[in-house]
């Protein structure tokens, strides 16, 4: 069981990274540049209005010139863009509480917040294929960090996570050798692993990858193997939704986001709004 999880992970991180892995920074890669989607034609569509929050940067949030900003808002007009509807796009702003029922309003086409796609919502939403998923990752110190694999070199070693995530899951179940930390607050995670109290942290990669680029790690910790990917632990990643019974909708963004990853926007995107890639 344990082999065969951690080569499903080591298969999908393969069909993600694709043959440009060795080259930083990584971009995640969750399109077949070779598969051939059909072009909507959305010429009758009046309006795609799509519904965000302001509380999830840096995906959506309010810049300081008061604008909605983020990654989602400009993938969104990326969207828009390709399927050539860029005049009818509009981005729209609400608490998350209200963003369910104002879809079922029609006051909005599609939710581009961080809905995420489990059994359960797909009852209530049509979604579009995963455009990013948010992989497991260790981070050490640069003086002692390691490469895969990771379960012989870790085995031993201290290893904090935050207590009751999936990621402490994740460590349990498949890096069973290590000594499991584990904490309340990732704070008091990430500096116990600065002053050396730990050999390494595992948690989610994007987290991660803004303490690292941050004034509080102050340049001691890197990645370190990895990333890892586990939907059944750590979800399919994000998706644009729409209506359960908009499917064409949703087909419609599958087309889009797979012209915006052939084209390089998404790699674009990803890179202004992800500095220091989590993969």
């Amino acid at each position: 069981m344990k082999s065969a999880l951690m080569l499903a992970i080591a298969v999908s991180l393969a069909t993600l990274l694709g043959p440009a892995r060795a080259v930083e920074p990584q971009v995640p890669v969750l399109w077949d540049s070779k598969e051939r989607l059909p072009k909507p034609d959305l010429s009758t569509l009046p309006r795609l209005r799509f519904l965000t929050t302001t509380d999830f940067p840096p995906f959506n949030f309010i810049d300081k010139s008061g604008r909605l900003s983020g990654f989602h808002i400009d993938l969104a007009r990326a969207i828009c863009a390709e399927l050539g509807i860029a005049e009818k796009c509009q981005i729209q702003a609400l608490p998350w509480a209200e963003l369910g029922d104002a879809l079922n309003k029609g006051e909005g086409e599609a939710l581009i917040a961080g809905i995420p796609a489990t059994a359960e919502t797909r009852e209530t939403y049509a979604f579009s294929r995963p455009y990013l998923q948010l992989p497991a990752r260790f981070i050490m110190s640069k003086a002692q960090a390691v490469t895969e694999p990771m379960v012989d070199k870790l085995s031993g070693k201290r290893v904090g996570v935050l207590a009751g995530s999936a990621h402490e899951r994740v460590l349990r179940d498949y890096f069973g050798d290590v000594k499991v930390v584990t904490y309340s607050r990732a704070d008091w995670l990430n500096q116990d692993l600065k002053d050396g109290k730990l050999d390494a942290v595992f948690g989610d990669g994007m987290r991660l990858s803004f303490w690292l680029a941050g004034t509080d790690a102050a340049g001691c910790c890197r990645f370190a193997g990895g990333p890892y990917i586990a939907p059944e632990y750590l979800g399919t990643g994000l998706a644009v939704a729409t209506k359960a019974d908009n499917a064409a909708l949703a087909a419609a963004f599958d087309y889009a986001l797979h012209e915006i990853s052939a084209k390089g926007t998404f790699a674009e995107l990803y890179l202004r709004y992800f500095p220091v890639s989590f993969y």
